[in-house]
């Protein structure tokens, strides 16, 4: 569907499940040779890998912590060491969890803007410099969320951090637009990913969420997949900076709806 795709080598964070997987896979049926990451699922990495090699592209898996400065650049150097360049940055590792603020310990807070934002920054930074120092005219994207604009109680860590990615890269995208490097984000609503298969097997909980999305249903892996593969693709070629929202309506104050308030 995106021939400019074809031939690209992509870095994908946290790659073994999720939309991680979704994104993975899709960019290897689109041609692009994929590296891999994983924190601790050796196991579903390597099924990811087999599985964009048996579409007819090539894919490699490696361990890594985003938050760790070391691992980060590994990926970075394994994208040249396999496949000879990079072309295409996916920041999309990411964890949340559910704590009242007051309670919030510190080790739960540094966790998730560790990996969230600080693990984006790192990912951004890297292949930054790979793009400045070879006149690559390379590709950013970083996994935000609707919580970058809607705030969310219990989850205060996670909506810091994810409003930290939204200027981080509007900050950079303005900063290397001159060299043509593109920086933007996706900003995911609630999607069936296996972090919320126990949510969303509740079927008071899953009618719950659907009440807040005008479109009416939970999004799939695959939706988001099919946003990265544009905005990584020739397609996109004059956006830079932006967050393109992919959750049916979320952000659109759903409660509005039907002439509501």
């Amino acid at each position: 569907m995106y021939p400019s795709l074809q031939g690209k080598v992509v870095v994908i964070t946290g790659a073994s499940t999720g939309l991680g997987r979704a994104m993975a896979l899709r960019f290897g049926q689109e041609g692009a040779k994929v590296v891999v990451n994983f924190y601790n699922n050796g196991e579903k990495a390597d099924e990811v890998v087999k599985e964009i090699k048996n579409s007819g592209s090539d894919a490699v898996a490696i361990q890594g912590n985003v938050m760790v400065e070391e691992d980060v650049k590994k990926l970075v150097q394994t994208a040249i060491d396999s496949f000879g360049k990079l072309d295409i940055m996916i920041n999309n590792a990411g964890v949340e969890n559910p704590v009242p603020s007051h309670e919030l310990p510190l080790k739960d807070w540094d966790r998730v803007i560790g990996t969230n934002l600080t693990g984006a920054f790192l990912g951004s930074r890297e292949a930054l410099k790979y793009f400045v120092e070879h006149d690559v005219k390379g590709n950013i994207i970083n996994m935000s969320s609707v919580h970058e604009m809607i705030p969310w109680p219990l989850f205060a860590h996670y909506a810091a951090s994810k409003g930290g990615v939204k200027l981080l890269t509007e900050t950079l995208a303005l900063e290397y637009a001159p060299k043509q490097i593109r920086v933007n984000n996706i900003g995911p609503g609630a999607i069936n990913t296996p972090i919320n298969a126990e949510k969303f097997a509740d079927p008071k909980q899953k009618a719950d969420v659907e009440s807040m999305i005008p479109m009416g249903y939970i999004g799939k892996p695959e939706e988001i997949a099919a946003v990265a593969v544009w905005l990584a693709s020739d397609e996109s070629s004059y956006v830079t900076g932006i967050t393109l929202f992919a959750d049916g309506g979320m952000t659109k104050y759903p409660s509005f709806q039907a002439g509501r308030g």
